[in-house]
């Protein structure tokens, strides 16, 4: 294979699914032959299996990451009144969950490095109000949890991740879903625990929480036909739920796959630091999952990152931005109040972050071709030259 012509693309999920073919189509037929398509045996084994492996008690399938933020939410008794401290650097599902179960989010700057959210800046967000920290576990490293419980419990407050990025992280001990009181996953096919269409899944150690979630999930019914919530139609459907069966005892290897690829394309990035093409800050080591390797094209780079997506993309290499604007400036959201200049930090890092090719199965060669690719670049491009090309005409 001729590596230096062959595109490379920004996931591939081939890689993954063709060893598994056999296995994938064998727990299809299994649900075709017993007809259980809703609420089914293979949800039943996935819950379970999938709240073990995040080392927690109770796993409740539902249609997507945003039901899972909803109506787990819901479920951990926050509703109208309530505050949610939330990441303005996060996908609008975060927000968007907080908003369908009837609590006020409060946005709060992120860390320029990680892109997590800034603590210091939760802590100062806290009132009367608050009911929940919301901790949004960007690019599959978690938010530190030591000091996030410490925060909690000194102003008595709920935690509930968003851990859709962050199937199996880990850091200080914790599993993300383990440390909160719920979480919310999301098994959108790219995810590193994909399914083939859409999926979430709520995750928590309280079976009341648990309970409740089941019945929301399903028209609010704690039986069939008798209905004690408000509840909706959100099911994780029994064929994805069976696929995400074979596909589970996989993502250990997966995530390690992820991390040696990440810590390859940092050794090769370091001697481009100097050129302003910096990567997230790994904080925490092999327990980093890496959904996503994102690099940051810092204001000193010669040449500006819609200049490198068009390069790269020139030479077959596919990218992409997670995510180009911040919750507080989507258009959606302006009746929240905030303004640009509310969090710089995010501000800042939607304008610089840079999102490169990140799969397992991601060939050594094609990360040296990639990031041979912007050095030669940043190289090719003087300052004065590059200023010039990505300066807009006024006429």
């Amino acid at each position: 294979m001729n590596i230096a012509a062959e595109t490379i693309p920004f996931v591939d999920l081939t890689l993954q699914h063709q060893p598994l073919q056999t296995q994938i189509e064998q727990a299809i037929q299994s649900v075709l032959q017993q007809g259980d398509y809703v609420l089914g045996h293979a949800l039943t084994e996935f819950e379970l299996a999938f709240a073990n492996a995040c080392q927690t008690e109770h796993g409740i399938g539902v249609a997507c990451g945003t039901d899972a933020i909803a109506l787990g939410l819901q479920a951990c008794g926050v509703g109208p009144g309530d505050e949610v401290i939330l990441p303005a650097n996060t996908f609008v599902a975060t927000l968007i969950g907080v908003l369908r179960a009837g609590a006020t989010p409060v946005l709060v700057d992120c860390e320029l490095e990680t892109g997590l959210m800034d603590l210091a800046a939760a802590a100062k967000a806290i009132t009367p109000k608050t009911k929940v920290l919301l901790p949004v576990h960007l690019y599959g490293q978690m938010v530190p949890p030591r000091p996030l419980l410490e925060l909690a419990n000194a102003h008595n407050l709920l935690i509930f991740e968003d851990a859709a990025q962050a199937h199996l992280a880990e850091r200080d001990g914790y599993r993300a879903g383990s440390v909160g009181i719920a979480a919310a996953f999301s098994f959108y096919p790219s995810k590193n625990l994909g399914a083939v269409g859409d999926g979430g899944m709520v995750v928590t150690r309280d079976a009341g929480v648990a309970q409740t979630v089941r019945s929301l999930r399903n028209y609010g019914a704690s039986r069939k036909y008798f209905h004690t919530e408000y509840g909706t139609n959100s099911r994780l459907d029994t064929l994805q739920a069976a696929v995400l069966n074979v596909k589970l005892p996989h993502v250990s290897g997966w995530n390690r796959d992820r991390n040696q690829t990440a810590q390859y394309y940092d050794a090769l990035l370091q001697p481009l630091h100097s050129e302003g093409l910096v990567p997230i800050v790994n904080q925490s080591g092999v327990g980093h999952v890496y959904h996503l390797y994102v690099l940051r094209v810092q204001e000193l780079c010669p040449l500006d990152r819609k200049l490198i997506q068009e390069e790269l993309s020139a030479q077959g290499i596919q990218s992409g931005i997670h995510y180009p604007i911040p919750c507080h400036l989507q258009p959606a959201f302006q009746n929240l109040g905030y303004e640009k200049g509310d969090f710089p930090q995010a501000e800042r890092l939607c304008q610089e972050i840079l999102s490169l090719p990140m799969y397992p199965g991601l060939q050594p060669a094609q990360v040296a071709r990639v990031v041979a690719c912007l050095r030669s670049l940043v190289k090719a491009y003087p300052p004065a030259v590059s200023a010039q090309l990505c300066t807009p005409v006024v006429a």
